[in-house]
């Protein structure tokens, strides 16, 4: 008798539960109407006399939480507190959506149901339903004002009259229907580009059209292709930018010369990748006294070439910088100009925008000068030529290369001593053949030519921006493009500082980097090294571009910007731009127009990470399809509600084991120490634990390799 009342009662309020939903949903979806205890009762399915004085009851209580207000007796209406804002769609795995907004401090959730044929980051209104208290903020998408992707790639699925762009992604969740005379040529089995032309309101699938045939699956140029189309990066240039791009004339004059400091008759060379073809920067390199240099950073002035407003200058915008992918560069600029006019190339005549320091031997700067000059590089080194000179002490050089790389590490050590975080990532390199086929993995080693290279850009990209930005005696910054870099998330930190404490080490969260370079030095060559570095950076900030300085965390410099690369990147073709106006005593320049064209350089230097990233995965996955059932050692890498991310040791490449693969136990997802953990026999799998794993399949089209573990 007493079991059969505990039943009955659990059946009451499991009932309750489900119908105070239905009831919130009904006033959510009918914000303007109101309803007594029978309207709501129909509305909401209810019928028996019990669950009708039960819908009654949830009325009143609603109107206590101030959710629904009685505006007659007996008569409720929903409190009209909603809103609207304006957001990015971040659509999740499940189909619903988290609307992410400037104008609401949490994120807004959406279900599938109300997103009103949104995508993932398409930019929309959001109505806000009135919200109980306690409860996350929800609402609908109302309008799209903003569609994140113009482009979709898929296989093409002709079947009969009917044909189907079916999407790679999976944060596509439509079909797009082509109609045949659409089709520009495409064939079944097809991968192809395609675009959404209309959606007519009754219809479930969009309507649109075929805008490029880019070939089988499979074959390497079409899935480059499409990687490049994912993300709605170009695959050529228009052939009118070409065009424009040809008629430029090379030619240096004596009058441009002569408007020009002149380093063609001083020591000069470049260093760069083997592979590389565009050479943007040199070093100049003559003695000046005892223990003193003259030390000039030269890079490739784009900008004497390339005038504002011109198509040319459009398309290099619109891209804003240039796409590394696996086997192929997607440069900014057209060949002629990154490969040969602007490329500062041995033994050729070349137009720089250079900053000259006076130094001292242990690496103080004495004199700084900036502005425009025409050089003449004695020698093309690769990174490798250089240190082979440098480690065998004898060749072309050597004494200009020894004193670049004293002064060098001088300035790093002091870098270093001064705050700067030293993460030193490994990179994963593949080489391929002819037909774009992965033959063996690589790291890319960085060796003292590297760092060589790397602080003297360093120095002129710091120098530029200190130059212009620091406030001095007589004279406010004016506007500039920075490179900023922010302080790690508190929460990020508070909850990476309390999870490393397990493991026995130590880090102030107020610190300065100093402790970070500490913890990296600690754990080095210890079991956990990896798990703790990967998560160190994940807690970073991203750096991004900005008129609005806060200084670069990660190098622990006050004012920072991109001076060195404009043959692949916008912003520092802005930055010459803005330097060479302030040198000739130009007004500062617009605050809020240079933000703007920051915000998308930002955007698309983001695209572009993603798009490298997937070329990457798609060749890991090509060079490991061969090799299924075959065991490696592994580290893992990551721990997710839906698997275990492990990384193989010997060439970094990453797969995912399933946790409904793992049939020993069922697993529970402990998010805040970076574990699963079985709930029957404990065993847990936590970031940084070693694995053996076995090659259980390879996904080409999806970029995806599952393994199993190896008992």
């Amino acid at each position: 008798m007493i079991k059969k009342k505990k039943e009955r009662r659990k059946s009451e309020r499991q009932t309750k539960k489900t119908l105070i939903k239905k009831v919130v949903d009904v006033f959510n979806n009918n914000p303007t109407q109101s309803f007594n205890y029978k309207q709501m009762s129909t509305a909401v399915g209810v019928k028996s006399m019990v669950d009708k004085k039960m819908i009654s009851e949830i009325l009143y209580s609603l109107a206590d939480q101030d959710f629904v207000e009685e505006i007659h007796l007996g008569k409720f209406k929903l409190i009209n507190i909603s809103r609207t804002i304006v957001g990015k769609v971040d659509l999740a795995l499940s189909g619903n959506a988290y609307i992410i907004s400037d104008d609401i401090k949490d994120d807004v959730f959406v279900n599938y149901a109300n997103l009103n044929r949104a995508f993932n980051g398409d930019i929309v209104k959001v109505e806000l339903y009135a919200q109980k208290k306690q409860r996350r903020p929800e609402g609908k998408v109302v309008e799209i004002i903003e569609r994140a992707k113009n482009n979709f790639v898929g296989i093409m699925e002709i079947k009969g009259k009917v044909a189907f762009l079916v999407i790679d992604s999976k944060q596509m969740p439509y079909d797009i229907y082509i109609p045949f005379e659409k089709l520009n040529g495409a064939k079944d089995g097809d991968k192809v580009i395609g675009k959404i032309a209309d959606w007519p309101d009754r219809a479930r699938n969009p309507f649109g059209e075929v805008s490029m045939v880019l070939g089988k699956p499979g074959e390497n140029e079409t899935e480059m292709h499409a990687i490049l189309a994912e993300f709605d990066l170009p695959i050529h240039f228009p052939k009118s930018i070409e065009a424009e791009a040809d008629s430029i004339v090379d030619e240096i004059t004596a009058d441009e010369i002569s408007k020009r400091r002149d380093f063609r008759d001083i020591t000069t060379f470049t260093i760069d990748p083997v592979d590389a073809k565009d050479f943007d920067d040199a070093l100049s390199i003559q003695k000046i006294g005892d223990n003193k240099w003259e030390i000039g950073v030269h890079i490739a002035d784009v900008t004497h070439y390339i005038e504002t407003e011109t198509p040319l200058d459009k398309e290099a915008f619109e891209r804003a910088t240039s796409v590394y992918l696996v086997d192929r560069v997607v440069p900014m600029l057209p060949e002629r100009l990154s490969n040969g006019i602007c490329s500062l190339r041995p033994d050729e005549e070349k137009l720089c925008f250079s900053a000259v320091f006076n130094i001292s031997e242990n690496g103080e700067i004495l004199k700084e000068w900036f502005g425009r000059t025409v050089i003449k590089s004695d020698k093309r080194f690769t990174y490798e030529g250089a240190q082979e000179i440098l480690d065998n002490k004898e060749g072309l050089f050597y004494d200009e290369l020894d004193t670049l790389n004293r002064i060098a590490k001088t300035m790093r050590a002091d870098r270093f001593k001064d705050g700067a975080i030293g993460f030193d990532r490994v990179e994963t390199k593949f080489d391929i053949d002819e037909t774009g086929r992965p033959l063996r993995v690589f790291f890319k080693e960085h060796g003292d030519t590297n760092h060589l290279i790397e602080e003297f850009m360093l120095l002129a990209n710091k120098r530029v921006a200190t130059f212009i930005g620091k406030p001095k005696e007589g004279y406010t910054p004016k506007t500039f493009v920075y490179r900023i870099h922010d302080r790690p998330d508190p929460r990020k930190f508070e909850s990476f500082t309390k999870f490393i404490n397990k493991f026995g080490y130590n880090i102030k969260v107020n610190d300065t980097p100093d402790s970070i370079n500490h913890l990296l030095e600690k754990v080095k060559g210890s079991k956990e090294q990896n798990m703790i570095e990967t998560l160190a950076v994940r807690t970073m900030a991203k750096a991004q571009y900005s008129t609005k300085n806060i200084g670069h965390y990660g190098l622990h410099f006050d004012y920072y910007s991109h001076f060195t690369s404009p043959i692949r990147r916008y912003p520092d073709m802005m930055v010459h731009r803005l330097l060479a106006h302030y040198l000739d005593k130009g007004k500062s320049a617009n605050q809020d127009e240079y933000e703007a064209m920051c915000k998308h350089t930002c955007d698309m230097e983001k695209r572009a990470a993603d798009a490298e990233r997937s070329s990457i995965k798609y060749k890991a996955v090509e060079f490991m399809i061969d090799k299924i059932g075959e065991q490696f050692e592994g580290v893992i890498s990551g721990v997710t509600e839906w698997g275990i991310y492990v990384e193989l040791k010997d060439t970094l490449i990453e797969g995912m084991i399933s946790i409904r693969n793992l049939s020993d136990d069922f697993y529970i997802f402990d998010e805040e120490n970076y574990m699963i953990i079985g709930r029957r026999t404990h065993r847990k799998f936590q970031l940084g634990d070693e694995l053996t794993i076995s090659i259980a399949s390879a996904n080409l089209a999806k970029k995806q390799l599952d393994f199993n573990i190896v008992e």
